[in-house]
């Protein structure tokens, strides 16, 4: 099949509390696209350039603990400023479909409404470090907390933000509702359902965009 074309890009994420499964959807609907012939990106945030992927290892690294919110409002800024400026930006002016697993909106949540720094402060950081770009569609998945811990609890050892304490991981659910209330536009909201009927869900609202 040949490649299809798009005149514009298009940029979509996926965001929600742990264990709900975004990451899975993610690479879903990039395998999806692929197979209907249209050019796609798969990244992630943080993550997606080297000198990202790098500043990931130590945001996530149980190590350091005592990491405060402010420091990591800055260290995953700075990698979302490398993602879009090498990544992204370049892809979607190819025309690309681009697919990111969190964006933005995670730092609005994890360090913002559970970790107590300002949000205007974030916005106004997140917009210089993505050059005013958002996302053109967010689907946010939803999961309780103990739901999704004890989801990634049977697959791994818990990573530094993950391992944070049970009520800071409900901060950040009811943190991820609120911003479904304040930009629904954007933001298509997923409740927890299963694997097949979200992918059903998904594919159906990227059709809507879709050139």
């Amino acid at each position: 099949m040949a490649p299809r074309k798009i005149k514009k890009g298009l940029f979509i994420t996926f965001d929600g509390p742990e264990g709900c499964g975004k990451t899975t959807q993610a690479h879903l609907l990039a395998r999806m696209l692929k197979g209907k012939g249209y050019p796609v990106v798969l990244t992630r945030d943080p993550g997606g350039s080297p000198i990202a992927e790098e500043i990931r290892g130590l945001l996530l690294d149980r190590r350091y603990k005592r990491l405060s919110a402010l420091s990591e409002t800055l260290l995953y800024e700075t990698c979302r400023a490398s993602l879009v400026q090498e990544v992204i930006l370049p892809a979607l002016k190819k025309g690309k479909i681009v697919i990111c697993d969190r964006f933005s909106d995670a730092t609005r949540v994890y360090q913002g409404a559970a970790g107590g720094v300002a949000n205007g402060l974030i916005r106004k950081i997140d917009a210089f470090a993505c050059q005013g770009l958002k996302p053109d569609l967010t689907f946010l998945l939803d999961v309780s907390s103990r739901e999704g811990l004890r989801r990634l609890r049977r697959k791994r050892l818990f990573d530094r933000m993950e391992g944070k304490p049970l009520r800071f991981h409900e901060k950040v659910r009811r943190g991820y509702l609120k911003i479904v209330r304040t930009e629904p536009k954007r933001i298509r909201f997923i409740p927890p359902i299963s694997l097949e009927a979200v992918r059903e869900r998904v594919w159906k609202e990227v059709l809507r965009v879709l050139p």
